[in-house]
């Protein structure tokens, strides 16, 4: 008789099959027949060759996933037009990333023992992340949907401005206050927002109770979100248009470092060019032996954009008749 253990090994490896079939199934919907590359079972290419799919699979563990990139496999999209695709179970929209603007992340950092990168995605209201371990977080909310597959894969680029610092606090006010949370921002830069791009909404008029000893910091962070009716921050971001990326981090590590009971969400929002810079410096040792390695979170220009357009349409659907 199987052993208990070996009957759920079962099951959960049927999950993962069904899962996989299904997305194989829509993918050859969307992009014609799939070929398997070598010996791989989860590299194929699409699109007549004309680009490539890494597709990894994982239980949902609480609020988050777990899995491993094989440095071998890797190495297979490199030259090509390729997209991780990571699945997890009673997924609304698979989760796709361009390996193209991830490939500098993976070459400045090595694999486990084992050969794979281990990465993980972190679901929750606040976001989708992905970590990369001895990398960091990187928000991939703007990365979820068969329409950014369909994007990426046709090179089309996306459909936005060319967004300013104003305009990036704008769109990154406007998706909080759709999250529901109280949105802050220094009162010098308010009437810069740029209502062309989203509704007018008010920001908070002051900053939380309880956190004198870090106001003189709190104060000069670009975007903070607030669980409303409380004052319990939630998210910090920093837009580092044209400042550099360490003072951002230098600031998040003074509020970590004086307020540890705090675990909000520290994201450093940048264009995508800077992403490589950002994980040279989350490596530096002060940020690692503080913590703030681990709670801290790249977004890139274009992704908040896509997330705020992705929230927008979904908030269309629920209100469509």
């Amino acid at each position: 008789m199987l052993r208990l253990a070996d009957k759920r090994a079962r099951i959960r490896q049927k999950m993962a099959n069904l899962v996989k079939v299904d997305f194989l199934d829509e993918l050859a919907k969307r992009c014609g027949p799939l070929q398997r590359l070598g010996g791989s079972q989860s590299l194929y290419s699409m699109n007549g060759g004309s680009a490539r799919v890494y597709i990894r699979y994982s239980r949902m563990h609480g609020h988050r996933t777990f899995y491993g990139l094989r440095a071998e496999e890797l190495v297979q999209l490199e030259g090509h037009n390729s997209f991780i695709c990571l699945l997890w179970d009673n997924q609304a929209e698979p989760l796709f990333i361009r390996y193209s603007d991830y490939e500098d992340v993976f070459q400045a950092t090595l694999p486990a023992g084992d050969g794979q990168y281990k990465a993980q995605v972190y679901i929750d209201d606040g976001g989708t992340e992905l970590y990369v371990a001895r990398a960091g977080r990187f928000n991939v909310e703007g990365n979820m949907g068969w329409a950014q597959l369909e994007r990426l894969r046709d090179e089309a680029p996306i459909d936005k401005p060319e967004l300013s610092h104003s305009q990036v606090q704008t769109l990154l006010g406007a998706i909080g206050m759709s999250k529901d949370y109280d949105v802050w921002l220094p009162p010098a830069d308010r009437s810069k927002l740029d209502w062309s791009l989203t509704d007018f909404f008010e920001c908070r008029g002051i900053l939380p109770h309880g956190f004198e000893s870090i106001e003189s910091v709190l104060q000069e962070i670009d975007v903070v979100w607030v669980q409303r009716g409380s004052s319990e921050p939630k998210a910090f971001f920093e837009v580092e248009h044209s400042t550099p990326i360490y003072s951002g981090l230098l600031r998040f590590n003074d509020v970590h470092l004086l307020a540890p009971r705090l675990r909000p969400r520290f994201t450093v929002v940048a264009n995508d060019s800077r992403r490589s810079l950002f994980v040279r410096q989350l490596g530096r040792p002060t940020f690692q032996q503080s913590g703030l390695a681990d709670l801290c979170t790249f977004l890139d220009y274009t992704d908040v954009y896509g997330w705020y357009t992705r929230i927008m349409s979904a908030s269309d659907r629920r209100l469509a008749p």
